[in-house]
């Protein structure tokens, strides 16, 4: 139970040392024109999951937590998980609805989070076919990675990107529902801790990607003009819509 609880621990502050250490990497990357600190500890993620596979510390630990999970809540089913994965994304469209902008309107930022889920899908699908890791209750063959947790942090990442210049504490919110998301994945029995973190590591370099590219792809569908967007809610004869404008 302590080597459960200690990793428990890690999980739960591992999210927040990410983000803090992310928010350093953005400081020193902007000085570097390959910009590769931010996606070092992500990396980290995808390399501790990749190591599942042998006969390692990795692979004990994903055994004995499991065991142990499954000895002190042989029962635990709950179906939370399913909807938390997409919480902080949701709440990026909240905070705008309500007036509170971000780093960018609705339709970009609709356009980065796109670009950012599908590299995401893409990229778990692969790797959980050629992986053909079988989960922890048996049912199938896809554990490796965990997509729950690839798409709760790739939101996460979305949401501390568009937020952070407002205040570091929906980057903070949106990284606790993704750990979160992650350890109900494990107490379900649907995935090894090796998965989770893979995930992690998944979602969030998916969603700083897209951030790269957004740009290049919006300039490149526009040309060489400017464009300009806006999504604006409006309330008009007992109801809502909202007024979309472009210029060029």
């Amino acid at each position: 139970m302590m080597r459960l609880k200690y990793m428990l621990l890690l999980c739960f502050c591992l999210p927040f040392f990410c983000y803090c250490q992310q928010a350093g990497a953005d400081t020193v990357a902007k000085k570097n024109s390959f910009k590769i600190a931010p996606f070092i500890i992500p990396a980290v993620f995808l390399g501790y999951g990749a190591m599942a596979g042998g006969d390692n510390f990795v692979h004990d630990l994903d055994v004995t937590t499991r065991a142990e999970l499954q000895e002190d809540h042989p029962f635990f089913s709950v179906k939370a998980d399913n909807f938390m994965q997409y919480a902080p994304a949701a709440a990026v469209y909240a905070l705008n609805l309500s007036g509170v902008k971000g780093k960018h309107n609705l339709v970009d930022a609709t356009g980065i989070y796109a670009i950012s889920f599908g590299l995401m899908k893409a990229s778990t699908l692969i790797v959980k076919s050629a992986t053909h890791r079988l989960r922890p209750d048996g049912s199938t063959y896809n554990s490796f990675p965990s997509g729950h947790t690839a798409t709760s942090f790739a939101a996460a990442e979305f949401l501390k990107q568009e937020y952070k210049d407002v205040s570091p504490w929906y980057g903070y919110a949106g990284y606790t529902v993704a750990t979160a998301t992650g350890i109900m994945r494990l107490y379900n029995n649907r995935h090894w801790v090796s998965d989770v973190v893979a995930g992690a590591g998944f979602g969030i370099i998916a969603t700083k990607v897209s951030y790269l590219v957004y740009p290049k792809l919006k300039q490149l569908i526009a040309g060489k003009r400017q464009q300009d967007f806006s999504l604006v809610p409006i309330y008009q004869e007992k109801a809502f819509g909202f007024s979309f404008a472009s210029r060029f």
